[in-house]
């Protein structure tokens, strides 16, 4: 579990992004521009999360019946528009299910590799065949000038009958690409495939092309899949009729329902993301963006190389807190990282000051502090790379998070207890995440590790103390040198320039 520092993405401190120009609500987004109260920057979600997963990896479709179940029973933590029927945002992501995929392929004639060698990209187009047909083209260029192999396309089946006309009106045309890898690695193929996506991204948003539909890639993994959109929470199986096929197994479930607060529901805005779904919102998350695009010119990776520019910039304007986290994520995990590692390090525990704390574990978050600010506020976090499935909560603990598991291996965690009915014989432990703590279930070892355990290897893994006494200077220790200050300006006009304000 521990990273291995050498084949990892170097992260430098510092160019500044504005979220809030009104180009950043182009037709890609969806949303509106910047006007009268309503500011893009402020788009925050306080929701329902939660995921049911089997400790030892043993997938069924009963565990994403169990999804869909808990996801309807989160129902209350969601909203609904003037129109009932209308709601912010619900979705569920599962493991790649290759029995299913593979049925679905050879309807059309295309046979899968081994499963890990090939991926499925869940894509919303626009509903305007001349702006689908240039979406589909670019994907296909991009997939190729990538050297993987793009084995077709599959349409998605949707029972749309009964959602809002509010969201009909801006209903994408869903459609799955299907792709072959050129690498016998799955990591790598993880890689390029994030590359990917980031490139179609960038050409798509520089065609500026107005469609009531948004473009978007809810998923474009090996491992992973998402099915989400402006849903309500009992819509997301009846919409995705995938969803209710036998043959769609997984050994996780993580679903969430959207309360998008203040702000507007889209398609593309609702959760999971690629890697994360929360409750709660990024306070920092103006900050946080910065100080990544600051970061660009600085930045390197082994396992990357080159391609660490095709995925700039990093976190597209307009985006949700929520959004520009995952983005965040994957780049980590991408850029080498193991998955609690690169969590740790975006929402760390509150560590400065804290005399419980061992000195390995400080010397960690300290060390990792000068990399990467914390992503800030009240959240609940639950994240998945398709094999390992966690959440974290916020170092305040102000967002609730319960899990239980029982004797047959099943871990259920959600906003509240109730949401999944088990007999209470069955049941070995009933808990709450606790401020700052995480919970990691590893399905390939078969295992729930331990909040302690799992810091505890990665603060351990390197010497992170002695670096931080090796490169820290106090200004205290360093020799004294008489010297006259001569000033170049007046006082006010050297304040001014060093940012004082008449209240200092």
């Amino acid at each position: 579990m521990a990273s291995d520092l050498s084949n990892q993405i170097t992260l430098t401190s510092p160019r500044l992004l504005d979220l809030e120009s009104p180009s950043a609500q182009a037709a890609f987004t969806g949303k509106p521009a910047k006007q009268g109260l309503y500011n893009p920057s402020n788009e925050r979600d306080a929701c329902g999360v939660g995921f049911v997963a089997h400790i030892k990896g043993q997938k069924s479709h009963e565990i994403v019946q169990k999804g869909l179940e808990l996801l309807t029973n989160l129902t209350h933590r969601g909203a609904t528009g003037y129109d009932p029927k209308l709601g912010d945002g619900a979705g569920l992501l599962m493991q790649m299910p290759d029995a299913f995929m593979r049925k679905e392929a050879a309807k059309l004639n295309i046979t899968l590799p081994v499963a890990g060698q090939y991926a499925v990209g869940n894509v919303f187009l626009p509903q305007t065949d001349a702006n689908r047909e240039a979406c589909v083209a670019i994907i296909n260029k991009i997939i190729a000038e990538e050297n993987q192999t793009l084995l077709g396309w599959r349409d998605v089946p949707v029972n749309n009958s009964n959602i809002a006309h509010a969201a009909h009106d801006v209903e994408p045309v869903m459609r799955q690409v299907l792709i072959a890898s050129a690498a016998t690695d799955q990591n790598v193929f993880e890689r390029k495939l994030f590359v990917i996506r980031k490139r179609i991204e960038h050409a798509v948003r520089a065609l500026e092309f107005k469609d009531k539909a948004t473009f978007y890639i809810p998923s474009l993994s090996s491992r992973t899949i998402v099915y989400k959109g402006m849903l309500l929470a009992n819509e997301v199986g009846v919409y995705y009729t995938d969803l209710n096929d036998e043959s769609v197994v997984s050994a996780l479930a993580l679903v969430h329902q959207r309360f998008s607060t203040n702000t507007f529901p889209a398609w593309d805005l609702a959760h999971p993301f690629r890697m994360i779904a929360h409750n709660g919102e990024i306070n920092t998350v103006q900050g946080n963006v910065n100080w990544m695009a600051a970061r660009h010119e600085t930045m390197r990776s082994t396992v990357l190389g080159d391609d660490l520019e095709k995925l700039w910039p990093l976190i597209a304007e307009g985006q949700s807190d929520s959004a520009c986290f995952d983005n965040c994520l994957e780049l980590l995990v991408a850029g080498g990282y193991s998955l609690p590692h690169a969590m740790m390090m975006l929402i760390p525990e509150a560590w400065s000051g804290n005399p419980l704390m061992d000195e390995e574990r400080r010397a960690f978050y300290e060390y990792h502090a000068a990399l990467m600010e914390p992503w800030d506020g009240p959240a609940a976090v639950a994240f998945t790379d398709g094999r390992m499935i966690g959440a974290t909560l916020d170092r305040n603990g102000l967002r609730p998070a319960r899990y239980l598991v029982t004797d047959d291996d099943i871990v259920m965690m959600a906003s509240e207890m109730g949401v999944l009915t088990f007999p209470q014989e069955k049941i070995v432990k009933k808990w709450r995440l606790q401020p700052g703590k995480m919970l990691l279930i590893d399905m390939e070892q078969g295992r729930i590790i331990d909040d302690a355990e799992v810091k505890t290897e990665l603060a351990s893994a390197k010497p992170y103390k002695q670096w931080i006494e090796k490169t820290r200077y106090f200004l205290s220790d360093m020799p004294k040198v008489e010297g006259n200050l001569e000033m170049a300006a007046s006082l006010l006009d050297t304040q001014q320039a060093f940012g004082y304000t008449q209240e200092d």
